[in-house]
């Protein structure tokens, strides 16, 4: 898996005009799925993610994880995160796992962290427009084969 994880003041993601999830303090997160992801690679990600301290204390000093600030958290399936773009101009997907399966790994994901902290998620799929507030800016890349 590799995941994009911003932490932000507010996002959201609209389908068609339409939001399909919203949250305030918290982080997004864009999702990618590889084809030799297992149950290790989805356990790891998200005790990475509910328990990483990039939220600032009372001195300023990134020291608090998100279930501490009780945020939540905004999940966007991004298969363009396995871009090859080693060859010509036109990058090629390949490396990203087939549709079913990173829908199903997808849905998982978002189940396991939902046990923890308030999950909203975008459609797996579909034409999505993501807005955000970058906090700090703090933006992490978290690749579950590299540990």
């Amino acid at each position: 898996m590799k995941i994009i994880i911003q932490r932000v003041s507010q996002a959201s993601v609209s389908i068609d005009g339409n939001v399909a999830g919203a949250i305030d303090q918290g982080l997004m997160l864009l999702v990618g799925v590889g084809p030799d992801d297992i149950a290790e690679d989805l356990a790891y990600a998200v005790r990475k993610i509910i328990n990483m301290r990039i939220f600032s204390d009372a001195d300023g000093k990134m020291n608090l994880s998100i279930q501490d600030i009780k945020g939540s958290i905004l999940s966007i399936s991004q298969f363009t995160l396995f871009a090859d773009t080693k060859k010509g101009n036109r990058p090629a997907f390949t490396g990203a796992a087939k549709p079913d399966l990173a829908s199903q790994f997808y849905d998982d994901f978002n189940t396991e962290l939902a046990k923890t902290v308030p999950v909203e998620r975008g459609v797996f799929g579909a034409d999505m427009q993501v807005s955000l507030v970058n906090d700090g800016p703090v933006t992490i890349v978290l690749d579950t084969k590299n540990r």
